[in-house]
């Protein structure tokens, strides 16, 4: 089904409200989530509203406040708040510290649930800065040949300003997310092979038995250590050795201004440049255009921006629904 892009953004508001969020946060929650849903990526989108609700539950939000700071960096205890929130401040931060001295690392923690991490090294690419965010995770994925939940899905992304749209990369180092397999669970549709261990360590289709069991590391080895650089920057954060529940995830990013060491904004345009070559060149054969890294979500988010309107499975409607009564 379709809802204009403000009765979306109301229905978010309104969800995370009724349950006790304060109107602004719940305001840049649902932002994001709709975002998301332009962007294409309805896993991400309002279907992750019931898991934020849950989230909520027992906890008493505190102050978002920079507890250590230098020229180049801080330190920022997120008053465990929704990381949709604290990754805002985070990165806000970063921007205005690399906006000073062209380089700025910036850490959070107490926190939990980050979003999608292309949303927020976006906002850094848009003012012309490299930015680079990782965040760890609740260990729910196994690590490379085994079957225990040690690692969290450990997402990374990284940005880099063109001179027209960022390139962007957004990349997950287990095989599935949290937030598919609950999408797949709330429309009642079967997992994909590969991505999933039951309690056992056998392979698994069921969203359920995937949920107590593990999800597989991406890419096999590669994935898994990839996963493991995530989960070590996010310890710099200042999270445990392995998050066993929806706590204290770890928030890392990194801003650099480019002009550093290529002024006169000659990176953006050799980005662009790349960008169009990479757009020209030969696509394999039966394939369609070759298309740089994020190119897919701008292009739907400008469509989706132009019809006004996002797409909402009917099931995952109903349960939102459900979360107003």
């Amino acid at each position: 089904m379709q809802l204009t892009i403000s009765s979306a953004t109301d229905l978010a508001v309104r969800i995370l409200t009724r349950h006790g969020m304060s109107i602004l946060p719940a305001r840049q929650v649902a932002d994001h989530l709709v975002d998301a849903n332009l962007c294409g990526h309805e896993f991400s989108s309002l279907s992750r509203l019931t898991a934020i609700v849950q989230g909520m539950r027992g906890k008493n939000p505190g102050e978002i406040r920079v507890v250590r700071e230098t020229p180049f960096s801080a330190q920022i205890d997120g008053g465990d708040h929704v990381a949709y929130v604290v990754s805002l401040h985070a990165i806000d931060k970063a921007i205005a510290l690399c906006g000073k001295t062209g380089i700025a690392v910036v850490c959070a923690n107490n926190t939990w649930f980050s979003g999608r991490l292309a949303y927020y090294v976006e906002r850094a690419a848009r003012q012309g800065f490299i930015a680079l965010h990782t965040t760890n995770t609740t260990a729910r994925v196994a690590p490379h040949g085994g079957i225990d939940r040690i690692l969290g899905t450990n997402p990374f992304a990284i940005a880099f300003p063109g001179a027209d749209d960022p390139l962007i990369i957004d990349i997950g180092t287990s095989s599935t997310s949290w937030g598919d397999v609950l999408l797949s669970k709330a429309k009642g549709e079967p997992l994909a092979p590969g991505v999933a261990v039951d309690i056992d360590g056998q392979p698994t289709l069921d969203p359920d038995a995937a949920l107590e069991g593990a999800f597989l590391a991406w890419g096999g080895a590669r994935g898994s250590g990839l996963s493991c650089a995530v989960h070590l920057l996010g310890i710099l954060a200042g999270t445990p050795a392995v998050i066993p529940d929806v706590s204290n995830y770890g928030l890392f990013f990194l801003v650099i201004n480019p002009d550093l060491i290529m002024p006169d904004g000659q990176y953006k345009a050799r980005v662009s440049e790349f960008r169009r070559a990479l757009s020209s060149s030969r696509p394999a054969p039966g394939a369609g255009p070759v298309r740089a890294p994020g190119d897919g979500s701008l292009q739907r988010r400008k469509r989706a921006l132009e019809a006004g309107v996002v797409q909402v499975d009917g099931k995952v409607y109903t349960q939102l629904l459900a979360l107003l009564v």
